[in-house]
């Protein structure tokens, strides 16, 4: 998956035979480590929606829209990436998540609305699943609308406006070998793949199991990420003719949320 990509969408609730050496071309074009600058990215303008009324916590926009209970404790979570969520509502401006697999704390979230309702700070810490040390990141949002009545200040539609993370959740590396191309990142996060548009396991991750990759050209590959079958994301990933930038056009679904991120060679 996309490097920041799942640590940043969290925290709102990546030719065959008939020339063999131009495609070790082009997926040696992808070689090395990139880093996301995520303040040269562009985010969707297209809003998400969430509610909390009456003691429950609704994520419409969700890639599975689901309703729980914000009374502080463990639930089931309606999102396999975990075993248990549990949502609080911390006072009249914040809400606090936190999802776990195991018993053991994966990420963890605080969503506070400004005194004026019009932007939102959230807070997030994930856990990778190798041990390696957290991931960090933090984004800002913009209201679109109105508040609605009888519902928690950090609910309504918001619009990401700014985010950061830190480096650990921001770089990945490519390996290319001929025959595919192998995917790792800090978090342990790992694949090898053909470049035929075959599902390939991915290991040490929670937040989405297999991944299919297809090279467009020397310098496009375009990566689908899935989560128990269901498709979580397309990344189009295009590497810059000076092989110094890769510009990275993300699109969540069901959604069709669209951002476009850019990545730097390390």
């Amino acid at each position: 998956m996309f490097c920041t990509k799942r640590y940043v969408v969290w925290a709102l609730l990546s030719m065959a035979a008939l020339c063999v050496s131009t495609v070790l071309q082009g997926q040696a074009t992808f070689n090395g480590t990139w880093y996301t600058d995520l303040s040269k990215s562009k985010f969707s303008e297209k809003p998400f929606t969430i509610y909390t009324s009456g003691g429950w916590y609704h994520c419409v926009s969700c890639s599975t829209p689901f309703d729980l209970q914000a009374d502080g404790q463990d639930h089931t979570s309606p999102d396999k990436t975990f075993d248990t969520m549990s949502i609080t509502l911390v006072d009249a401006h914040t809400i606090h998540f936190v999802g776990k697999k195991g018993g053991k704390v994966i990420t963890d979230t605080t969503a506070t609305v400004s005194a004026d309702g019009r932007t939102t700070i959230m807070k997030s810490t994930s856990y990778p699943a190798n041990g390696s040390a957290p991931v960090t990141s933090e984004s800002t949002l913009r209201r679109d609308g109105t508040l609605p009545a009888g519902v928690h200040p950090t609910s309504g539609r918001w619009i990401v406006t700014k985010a950061s993370a830190s480096e650990n959740g921001s770089l990945i590396t490519y390996k290319a070998d001929g025959s595919g191309i192998t995917m790792t990142d800090p978090t342990g996060d790992n694949y090898t793949a053909k470049l035929d548009g075959s599902d390939t396991p991915v290991s040490g991750s929670t937040g989405w199991d297999t991944v299919s990759m297809k090279q467009i050209d020397d310098h496009t590959i375009e990566e689908t990420d899935k989560f128990n079958g269901k498709v979580l994301d397309t990344a189009r990933m295009t590497v810059s003719a000076n092989g110094k930038t890769m510009t990275v056009v993300y699109t969540e679904e069901p959604s069709s949320r669209v951002s476009t991120y850019i990545a730097t060679r390390r």
